[in-house]
């Protein structure tokens, strides 16, 4: 049993070992065994937790997806207008491309949001990773539909925000966050197979481009 007050930094160790085993692995070759070794404890610790490894991915999935979410809400304030705070949505939703390969998967709040952090290619190689799993997981397609039902929520009160304060023109805000949204998780999908836009670019322009056709900007 894992001494006691040490139960919220073992649990932020776990989930932070298991996404970095599952980028690292793959969902099928992340073990509880690899999942000890990477948090520096005992399978013993990891299964006090977390009982199996379906419980334990699904509880990796959670905090994969929450990250975003939090990271978002953390750094949009209310003098912002409308655009910036879907600049600063897509910025999290959509990464630039980054070298950042030295750092490592945090998904905890334990030391402040501001630590929070996923590396660019590991967020594309967990998105994979969940999501082709998510196609035959119920469970794990639950996780994500309440995740991006919370999210379509969030964008369109953003657009309402824009038209209410005439910095926007969008005729139905519900479909044009499932629009963004969409678009962001297909760009997500062609991006880590290496799908690039005909003129090379970084493909999240096609997002940028959608969203300035409610801006005009």
């Amino acid at each position: 049993m894992p001494k006691l007050g040490m139960e919220p930094k073992r649990r932020a160790d776990v989930i932070n070992a298991t996404l970095t085993c599952i980028s690292l692995h793959g969902m099928d070759g992340m073990t509880l065994d690899k999942v000890a070794e990477y948090a520096g404890c005992s399978k013993g610790v990891v299964a006090y937790y977390y009982k199996n490894k379906d419980h334990l991915t699904i509880e990796a999935f959670k905090s994969f997806l929450a990250y975003y979410s939090l990271k978002i809400e953390s750094e949009i304030e209310r003098t912002m207008t409308a655009g910036e705070m879907i600049d600063v949505t897509l910025k999290h939703i959509l990464p630039p491309y980054g070298e950042d390969a030295e750092k490592k998967i945090n998904v905890s709040q334990l030391d402040g949001i501001e630590k929070m952090f996923i590396p660019y290619e590991d967020q594309a190689r967990l998105f994979l990773q969940f999501f082709s799993k998510a196609v035959l997981d119920r469970n794990l397609q639950e996780v994500v539909s309440k995740s991006y039902m919370a999210d379509l929520q969030g964008i369109a009160k953003i657009f309402d925000y824009g038209n209410k304060m005439g910095q926007m023109s969008v005729e139905d805000s519900q479909n044009a966050a499932y629009g963004l949204l969409a678009m962001v998780v297909g760009l997500s999908f062609f991006r880590v197979a290496n799908i690039p836009p005909a003129n090379g670019e970084d493909n999240r322009y096609i997002c940028e481009d959608y969203v300035k056709k409610f801006t005009g900007r």
